[in-house]
């Protein structure tokens, strides 16, 4: 049986190894655009490869996986990130868990998994072709089967192959599904996940590494919101809080060209009433005390003068001389201060994309196209994505393990 993967990321690798470890016969050629396979999980946590999570922070799958969250809760059944943990400990990685849930190998070096995985695909018999993007892919046979054929580039002569997977990764342009076109693959445009904000013209900018613990974050107008360290950057907000929201609000972004009002909260979960109250028993302890040298300790001296300013407030004032309105204002500046964004900025050098093959194709117990038997999809190709943390590469994990195990592959067609 030929068994041709397209895509040499962390699921089409992670899948051509377990199938071949299920079906030593098979002949298994992985196909991959780029020069080098596994090219995204060498760069994921910032070179050292945040493999996946321990999950003990996470309220429920829908918090972290946006889009397919049903489908994961389903497949976590059969792989999850304990099962990753345990396949790679197994080919000789150990690994660390950091106070935030997130995973990585004991060297901090994402070679060690990239090299784990290269290691064992060449020691298998894998075919590994770089430099081929994958166009076309067509029917072979009839609607019950009989292969495929597969072309590269502008070559007309086709690939044959009895099986197909599909793990081409993130889409940054739609284009890069045209290639299941012959073949009617219902698709979900799409767009950007997981980026900061632009917040051109505001001078909030000049506080460039600034961190706020626990911010609150919401796209006005929307149910969109999120929580968690923000950061202020040259060229406007970023940090886990703004990365949540991006990939919560993803398709809301795009479709109003990320221009949207970004309301922060910067004490948090903390309402107006609470945040007043902690204004006045400020006041009362230190009433001969300049505005701009008592804060709230979840600020610093910087962001705080920012505040006052934004607010109309003069930092020299005294505690004792603030007027009533004048502390409704900085109430309302420190848990509703609004900026008008403008633009995205890319998070380093992951890129997620929300989108992809429309789950509704698939069987959500294998994996398997419901309407074309023998190809199969895996990783982030199909509408699934995740928050940084993790949680993506163990999609593709998931993934990838789910269509070598839950599939005969050894059977003969």
């Amino acid at each position: 049986m030929r068994i041709a993967i397209i895509g040499a990321g962390a699921a089409g690798c992670f899948a051509a190894i377990n199938i071949k470890r299920k079906a030593a016969d098979a002949e298994i050629t992985v196909f991959e655009s780029g020069r080098k396979p596994l090219a995204k999980v060498a760069v994921t946590g910032g070179g050292r490869c945040n493999i996946t999570n321990s999950f003990e922070h996470v309220k429920s799958m829908a918090a972290v996986y946006p889009r397919g969250h049903r489908l994961m809760e389903r497949l976590f059944h059969m792989f999850d990130n304990k099962d990753t943990c345990r396949w790679f400990e197994a080919e000789g990685v150990r690994f660390v868990t950091q106070e935030d849930g997130c995973v990585f190998p004991k060297s901090q070096d994402a070679m060690e998994i990239v090299g784990t995985l290269a290691r064992l695909m060449n020691n298998m018999g894998i075919r590994l072709i770089t430099g081929h993007r994958i166009t076309r892919i067509e029917k072979a046979g009839n609607d019950n089967g009989n292969g495929f054929r597969i072309y590269a580039g502008d070559s007309e002569t086709p690939y044959y192959t009895d099986i197909a997977v599909v793990t081409t990764g993130g889409c940054p342009k739609a284009g890069m599904l045209d290639m299941l076109a012959p073949i009617g693959v219902k698709t979900v445009s799409p767009v950007p996940s997981l980026f900061g904000l632009c917040l051109p013209g505001d001078n909030i900018t000049a506080l460039t590494g600034t961190v706020v613990e626990n911010a609150s974050v919401a796209i006005a107008g929307t149910k969109h919101r999120a929580e968690g360290d923000l950061l202020i950057t040259h060229r406007g907000v970023s940090g886990p809080a703004i990365l949540r929201l991006s990939s919560y609000a993803a398709r809301t972004l795009h479709d109003n060209d990320y221009r949207v009002k970004l309301t922060i909260n910067w004490m948090g979960a903390a309402s107006e009433a609470e945040v007043q109250e902690e204004l006045y028993a400020m006041a009362a302890q230190n009433p001969q005390k300049q505005i701009s040298n008592i804060y709230p300790t979840r600020l610093n001296a910087r962001l705080w003068t920012h505040l006052l300013l934004r607010c109309g407030i003069k930092p020299e004032q005294r505690w004792s001389e603030l007027a009533r309105k004048s502390y409704n204002k900085l109430t309302n500046v420190l848990t509703n201060s609004t900026f008008d964004v403008d633009g995205r900025n890319k998070f380093k050098e992951e890129f997620v994309t929300c989108g992809g093959v429309a789950l509704s194709n698939v069987n959500p117990n294998t994996l398997e196209c419901k309407s074309c038997p023998g190809l199969f999809f895996a990783g982030e190709v199909l509408d699934v994505d995740a928050l940084t943390g993790g949680f993506n590469l163990q999609a593709a994990w998931t993934m990838g393990y789910v269509v070598a195990e839950k599939n005969n592959f050894s059977a003969e067609l």
